[in-house]
């Protein structure tokens, strides 16, 4: 069965402080990998493991002065706590740096501002 989770019960936290006007959070996590052959076959005998890119974006209503005060070369940490019920699930991004922030605004709406980061890894904790 399909875990649930809803926007209005969860909460995103930057170093432990509750961030204000979340509309999303996104993340991908891409793990390098290689096969290995055995010599004079063509079936794969393994695989190599590499290099992990962990890239996420949070998109907030109007700006976020504690988002928008981070620098580039100061590392910070996320942590998003995703609810639905009793249904919990805590996402933890390490070692994380600001790579783009942007602000778009459109005719009858409010501004959206989206920063980007990077992590050193994420842990996702179901229960």
């Amino acid at each position: 069965m399909a875990t649930i989770l809803a926007a209005n019960e969860s909460t995103v936290l930057l170093d432990g402080k509750l961030v204000e006007g979340i509309r999303s959070i996104e993340y991908r996590q891409q793990q390098e990998r290689e096969n290995v052959y055995g010599i004079g076959s063509a079936e794969r005998i393994g695989m190599t493991t590499g290099a992990q890119i962990v890239e996420g974006r949070l998109r907030v209503a109007s700006a976020s002065p504690a988002l928008a005060t981070l620098g580039t070369d100061k590392p910070f940490q996320i942590s998003a706590q995703l609810k639905h019920g009793d249904t919990k699930m805590t996402v933890t991004f390490d070692e994380c740096f600001l790579t783009e922030k942007s602000f778009v605004m459109a005719v009858s709406t409010f501004g959206e501002s989206t920063y980007s980061f990077t992590a050193t890894r994420v842990r996702e904790e179901i229960g």
